[in-house]
């Protein structure tokens, strides 16, 4: 993943996974980042290319006190 998706995925996480409260509302997080990366630029590719599953990334950040990506 480049430098600059991560940047974006690390932001994105910290700024919309508080707003979140169960695991029911990933998956409406999951289009959300995509959408949010299309338009700034970030082919969906460019993040799938090291994560598999962006559902499975949101997930365990939000079982983390602080979310975000694992350090």
């Amino acid at each position: 993943m480049s430098a600059r998706a991560l940047e974006f995925l690390d932001r994105w996480i910290a700024e919309h996974l508080p707003k979140v409260s169960d695991q029911a509302a990933i998956a409406d997080l999951v289009l959300e980042l995509v959408d949010s990366a299309r338009s700034a630029g970030i082919a969906p590719e460019e993040i799938y290319e090291e994560i598999n599953s962006v559902f499975r990334l949101l997930s365990e950040a939000m079982e983390r006190p602080r979310g975000g990506l694992a350090p």
